[in-house]
C-alpha cells in the first residue's frame, strides 16, 4: 500500500488541507502540487530498480508538506534532514542511509531532485526493501549512539490509527501546528491528513501572532510543546479561545506550573502525552488533566505498558520502572545496526523512568540511559564530548542535561583543561561547538574541574 495515495483519495479535492497566512491549500491542490516531484521520483526508481531513499532538507512550511507527499507518492522512503543541523550532521545521515536523492526547498519553488554522494549501504538492502518503508528517523538528528527508526506504510496507518482512538480528531477539527515538521510530519501532520482535518500552520513565534491565528480561524487543536504553552499562557490580553477544545502537550515533560497557568489562562487542561519515535502516541492524559496535569496518562486501548525493574519484573505502584509498551504501529526495524526484530516478546522497551500511581495513571520520572531531551530536540552527550575534546584546550569533557523549567533540559558541560593553569573561555569552546554541532546541542554552561568521574574500565560515569 502507499498510504500517502490512499489519504489523498479519501477526502474532496476541493476540501481545504491546510491554512498558512493567507493561503488556502485544498486536497487537490496538494496532489496537482505533489505530482511533478512524484513522477521524478518514480523516473527515479526505475532506474535504480527499486525504490530510493530521499533526503528532504526545507524549511516548515506548506512546501515541507507537499515536497514529503510529492516523495511519499513516488513511492521513496523520506529521510528528514531538518533545517537545523550542519552540514557535517547531514552528510553523516546521507551516509548512514545511503541516501540516493536529495531534495531541498528554500521557500522558493524547489528544486530538482539531485543525485545524493554515493555510499554502499550498511544494511541489507533486499530486506530493507521488503518493509514497504516510508521514513527512516534519528532520535538525535545524528546517528551517533541512534539507530535509525525505520516505519513502513502499513506501520504508520496502524499508528495513526490507534492515536486517533485517543485523539478523537475529525475533518471538523482545525489544528494549529507549530513544532518543526522535520521531527513530528511523519505521525502528526500525516494523522492530520488522514482524518481530513485543516491544519493551521503559524510560523511567527510570538504568542501574540499564534492566537491571532487562532482566533481568525477558530483553531480547536493545539500541538505545541511546554514552550508553546508557557508563552501563551503568558499572554495578558482579552481572547479566551472559545473554540480550543484539546491542547497537546508534547516533546518535552509538561511542568505543573505551565499546566495550571494555561489552564487558568483559556479554562481548559493540558492534555500531555507520551509521544516515541519508536511506538508513536500510546500514552495520553484524557481523564485527568485537570487534576493531573503532570502526568503522562494512561495508555491509549489498544496498548499494554509494563514499567519493570533492571532485572525485568514488575514494579510495584509508585516505584519507576522502565517503560515498555506493546501496541500497534511500532517500529519495523533498526537501520544501523540493522535489526528487523527489536522488539522483545512484542514489547519496546523505551529507557524512559515511569512511575504508576493507585489510579493507574503514569508519570514521566527520567531517563535510564544518557540521552538529554532539549525541548524535544534529543543529542547524545558523547557526540557532544567529542566535538568538546577536540579543542586543544580541552583534556577531557562530560555532558550531561541540567532539568530547565521550559526546555525540559538544556546541556552543561564539565571539562578537564589541558592546562589547568590557563583554561578557555566558556564562549570559546561554545563558539567551537557551534561550529559543528546544531544549536540545540551546544552546552549552555561550561565548568571547569579537576577530574571527572570514571568507571574502573576508565569510561565516563554519568549523573
Amino acid at each position: 500500500m502507499n498510504l500517502i495515495a490512499d489519504i489523498l483519495d479519501r477526502h474532496p479535492a476541493d476540501a481545504v488541507a491546510i491554512i498558512a497566512g493567507e493561503r488556502r491549500v485544498t486536497y487537490g491542490e496538494l496532489r496537482s502540487s505533489a505530482a511533478p516531484m512524484a513522477a521524478e521520483i518514480r523516473a527515479a526508481a526505475e532506474k535504480l530498480g527499486r525504490a530510493p531513499r530521499v533526503g528532504l532538507h526545507c524549511p516548515n512550511g506548506v512546501d515541507y508538506i507537499i515536497l514529503s507527499i510529492g516523495i511519499l507518492l513516488g513511492g521513496a522512503c523520506l529521510v528528514p534532514l531538518a533545517e537545523e543541523l550542519t552540514a557535517d550532521e547531514r552528510d553523516q545521515i546521507t551516509r548512514t542511509t545511503a541516501l540516493d536523492f536529495i531534495v531541498r526547498g528554500c521557500g522558493g519553488p524547489p528544486q530538482a531532485v539531485e543525485t545524493a554522494a554515493r555510499h554502499a549501504p550498511l544494511f541489507p538492502e533486499a530486506a530493507f526493501q521488503t518493509l514497504n518503508p516510508a521514513f527512516i528517523r534519528f532520535s538525535s538528528g545524528t546517528t551517533g549512539s541512534s539507530k535509525g527508526v525505520v516505519l513502513s506504510h502499513e506501520t504508520l496507518l496502524a499508528r495513526i490509527t490507534a492515536a486517533n482512538r485517543g485523539l478523537q480528531l475529525t475533518r471538523d477539527d482545525r489544528i494549529l501546528w507549530m513544532l518543526p515538521m522535520a521531527h513530528h510530519f511523519a505521525v502528526s501532520i500525516v494523522l492530520y491528513l488522514h482524518v481530513g482535518a485543516v491544519t493551521i500552520l503559524e510560523s511567527s513565534p510570538t504568542r501574540e501572532a499564534i492566537l491571532a491565528t487562532a482566533e481568525r480561524h477558530d483553531a480547536t487543536v493545539i500541538y505545541g510543546s511546554p514552550f508553546h504553552f508557557a508563552l501563551l499562557a503568558a499572554d495578558p490580553g482579552l481572547f479566551r479561545w472559545p473554540s480550543l477544545r484539546l491542547p497537546v502537550a508534547t516533546a518535552a515533560a509538561l511542568p505543573e506550573a505551565t499546566a495550571r497557568a494555561f489552564e487558568a489562562r483559556f479554562d481548559q487542561p493540558i492534555i500531555q502525552g507520551l509521544g516515541i519515535i519508536e511506538v508513536g502516541l500510546s500514552v495520553l492524559n484524557l481523564d485527568a488533566a485537570a487534576e493531573k496535569p503532570a502526568s503522562l496518562g494512561k495508555p491509549l486501548p489498544d496498548y499494554e505498558v509494563r514499567l519493570l525493574d533492571d532485572s525485568g519484573h514488575e514494579v510495584p505502584d509508585g516505584t519507576p520502572g522502565e517503560f515498555h509498551v506493546r501496541g500497534p504501529g511500532l517500529l519495523d526495524a533498526y537501520l544501523v545496526p540493522w535489526n528487523p526484530s527489536p522488539l522483545k516478546d512484542g514489547y519496546f522497551a523505551s529507557g524512559d523512568l515511569v512511575v504508576r500511581d493507585a489510579d493507574g495513571h503514569l508519570t514521566l520520572v527520567g531517563r535510564r540511559k544518557s540521552v538529554i531531551n532539549v525541548a524535544g530536540m534529543k543529542l547524545f552527550p558523547e557526540e557532544v564530548e567529542a566535538c568538546l575534546n577536540e579543542h586543544p584546550a580541552v583534556a577531557r569533557s562530560l555532558v550531561s542535561g541540567k532539568d530547565h523549567p521550559h526546555m525540559g533540559q538544556i546541556p552543561v558541560a564539565e571539562i578537564i583543561p589541558a592546562d589547568p593553569a590557563n583554561p578557555p573561555k566558556a564562549g570559546e569552546l561554545q563558539r567551537h561547538c557551534r561550529a559543528h554541532l546544531s544549536a540545540y546541542k551546544v552546552p549552555l554552561r561550561c565548568s571547569f574541574v579537576d577530574q571527572l568521574p570514571l568507571t574502573a574500565s576508565g569510561k565516563l560515569k554519568r549523573h
